[in-house]
C-alpha cells in the first residue's frame, strides 16, 4: 500500500518558508511524507540550441532544494527537482504521486495584480484534484 503523501511547493522565498511549517503539520498529523518540490528556472532549451534531455541542474541548486526539509526530523521527506511551468509541474507531480494536499505559499498580493497577472498559487488552486492550502504567512510577518 502506499504510504500517503503531502506535495509542499516551495519557491525558496519567505513567504514559502512559513508554508513550510504548515505542510509539515499537516504531513505529521496524516502519518504522510513530506514531498518537497521545486520548478527550476533553468530554460528548458537554452536560445540558439534544441536539446533532448533534460536541463541537469547544479550542485547548488541541488543544494538548496535538500536544505528545504521539515521542522520535525520525524517526518518522512522526499524532494523533486522540476523544469517547466511552475503551476504545470507542480499539478503534474501532484497527480503522478496521488498527494493528499498541496501545501503552497503566497505572497497575499492583491485580487487586481491576481486578475492581471495570475500566480502560481491561483492556478494551482483552480486545477488541483486534491484539497490546495495557499498559505499566506501573518498580517505581522508580512509588513515586518
Amino acid at each position: 500500500m502506499a504510504r500517503k503523501k503531502v506535495l509542499f511547493a516551495t519557491d525558496y522565498s519567505e513567504f514559502s518558508g512559513h508554508a513550510l511549517t504548515c505542510a509539515t503539520s499537516l504531513a505529521r498529523d496524516a502519518g504522510a511524507t513530506l514531498l518537497v518540490a521545486h520548478v527550476s528556472e533553468l530554460e528548458e532549451y537554452p536560445v540558439g540550441e534544441l536539446f533532448d534531455e533534460e536541463p541537469h541542474p547544479s550542485d547548488s541548486e541541488i543544494a538548496k532544494l535538500m536544505a528545504v526539509t521539515p521542522h520535525d526530523r520525524r517526518i518522512p521527506c522526499e524532494h523533486r527537482l522540476l523544469h517547466g511551468d511552475p503551476a504545470r509541474e507542480i499539478l503534474k507531480l501532484a497527480d503522478q504521486e496521488a498527494v493528499e494536499a498541496i501545501v503552497i505559499g503566497t505572497h497575499g498580493h492583491s485580487r487586481l495584480l491576481h486578475l492581471l497577472a495570475g500566480s502560481v498559487a491561483d492556478a494551482v488552486m483552480r486545477e488541483a484534484h486534491c484539497p490546495v492550502i495557499a498559505y499566506r504567512p501573518p498580517l505581522s510577518v508580512v509588513t515586518t
